[in-house]
């Protein structure tokens, strides 16, 4: 598959696959900002409005990572990150929040959170959040490697 964007981004390789990524914040405006940003990354983005969304973005779409707004209608990212880590216990969740305190910084770490930022966000933010994500994907899939090799699937 050809990149659109006519090559790997800067500082990736050009074999390496697209990370996915689920942002979910009720702000569209948040949303289409923190797209661009992602996408500069070369980054795949899937978006949600709220913490539902979130949840059956995640079940169909199974994205390397999520970026979740704690403060949404409907369902919260506090809520959305427990049921996310229950049904993709492996997958990177990154909260984003304006509403941050100590309690909700460390209440979502202990629920497996692996960074919180708080908005407004930097771009050195995202890029460490992003590096994080891929950093854990490739960890993950290491390990399946391993486990597929141990458990004879490549036996000749």
């Amino acid at each position: 598959m050809e990149n659109v964007n006519g090559g790997a981004a800067e500082g990736q390789n050009a074999g390496s696959e697209k990370l996915r990524l689920l942002i979910s914040d009720d702000s569209r405006l948040l949303r289409k900002k923190l797209r661009e940003e992602l996408e500069r990354l070369d980054c795949e983005v899937v978006e949600a409005a709220n913490g539902k969304e979130a949840i059956m973005r995640d079940l169909e779409d199974e994205p390397d990572g999520v970026i979740l707004d704690i403060v949404m209608p409907e369902v919260g990212g506090i809520e959305a990150l427990q049921v996310i880590r229950e049904v993709s216990p492996d997958v990177p969740i990154v909260m984003l929040s304006s509403a941050g305190t100590p309690q909700k910084l460390m209440q979502t770490l202990k629920m497996g959170a692996i960074d919180f930022i708080q908005k407004p966000y930097t771009k050195e933010q995202i890029e460490k959040a992003v590096a994080r994500i891929r950093k854990a994907k490739e960890k993950r899939l290491k390990k399946k490697a391993e486990e597929a090799v141990e458990g004879g699937e490549f036996d000749q």
